[in-house]
């Protein structure tokens, strides 16, 4: 895409160029991921993390029985650093590690290679289209991926609904502002009342449209998705759009391609489309508790033993930033979908 004075764009758009562009965006230039980049995410605080995710998927799968073929889907897998845990951990139960096929989901490129050369790439295979998934039983890790699909934003005035966009007076300086939108025509097209009770409307085509897909396949195939991001449960939804920058929140239409740009998701209204898509169910609970429940204090405390007073301490801090309510605890939450016939609710009861 060019950018040229006096030209404007919607907020989807916009992110999406800002975030993906082949040769501008964000997530195709840089390594976002660790302390010399721009934010941190769980598997990188902490093994431990992707540990508890290793015991679910393995729990999961004697819960559908064992499977002889099983697919293992990541979404967006970032720096690899959760997908090789995953590995290492699945090693060690040679029956389940010989029945999956591991594969990774990645848009950028950039992330493609890191990821390669971390990892060990003859069990590993990257698709860009789910649809080249073999159809056997399914399980989809989204960790931190659907945030960071670009947004629509909608704002109620009176009685009638304007949508975001931006526009760049020159190639430099961009601004927000709205224009009027056909609401109802919107809402025929994506088969719900998404506007009842709001006045402020986040929705991304591509972030529900991923949703539909993995519906359909778990569906078909059976397996389950496994939501973990950060987000709310609440009804109203609110502008959560922000930038993030070296660690620090920083002006979206600023540092176009240079800063990460994401949004909280909004649980309520996956819950909604979920129930409208029918023949599934989905369980809610928050980050701390579903790694509480599936045994990472205890965790904690086998790897700690015989160990000296500060890696003692950088453990548990580690373990405190995962699971404490003030820190990530809370704020993230853990979506899991299935069929509506499967009772596993490991980390969730």
């Amino acid at each position: 895409m060019i950018i040229k004075n006096n030209f404007e764009i919607s907020l989807d758009k916009f992110i999406n160029f800002a975030l993906y562009d082949k040769k501008k965006g964000y997530y195709m230039q840089k390594n976002p991921f660790g302390r010399k980049g721009d934010f941190i995410t769980a598997p990188n605080i902490s093994r431990m993390f992707s540990e508890m995710i290793a015991i679910w998927v393995l729990g999961f799968w004697e819960n559908l029985g064992n499977p002889k073929k099983i697919n293992l889907v990541e979404l967006g897998a970032g720096n690899g650093e959760m997908i090789k845990i995953l590995l290492e951990t699945f090693k060690k139960f040679p029956v389940f590690f010989d029945s999956c096929n591991i594969l990774i989901h990645e848009k950028s490129l950039k992330l493609k290679k890191i990821q390669r050369n971390k990892l060990n790439k003859d069990k590993i295979i990257w698709i860009s289209d789910l649809k080249k998934i073999k159809k056997f039983p399914t399980i989809f890790i989204a960790n931190e991926f659907f945030d960071a699909m670009a947004v629509k934003q909608f704002i109620k005035k009176e009685d009638l609904w304007f949508e975001r966009y931006v526009n760049f007076k020159n190639k430099e300086k961009a601004f927000f502002y709205e224009k009027s939108f056909n609401m109802k025509k919107f809402e025929k097209e994506i088969g719900y009342n998404i506007s009842k009770n709001q006045k402020f409307i986040e929705y991304s085509l591509i972030g529900i449209s991923y949703l539909k897909k993995i519906a359909k396949i778990i569906k078909k195939n059976s397996g389950g998705l496994l939501i973990i991001d950060y987000g709310y449960t609440e009804e109203k939804m609110k502008n959560t759009l922000k930038s993030i920058s070296n660690h620090k929140h920083s002006n979206v239409l600023e540092n176009i391609g240079k800063s990460d740009i994401t949004h909280n998701i909004n649980f309520y209204l996956f819950k909604k489309i979920i129930n409208h898509l029918g023949g599934l169910k989905d369980l809610i609970t928050t980050q701390g508790s579903f790694l509480v429940k599936l045994g990472i204090k205890d965790r904690a405390g086998i790897i700690s033993q015989n160990q000296s007073f500060s890696k003692k301490a950088d453990i548990y801090y580690r373990l405190k930033r995962l699971i404490d309510e003030k820190e990530m605890g809370n704020l993230f939450k853990v979506m899991f979908i299935k069929r509506k016939d499967n009772k596993y609710n490991q980390g969730f009861s």
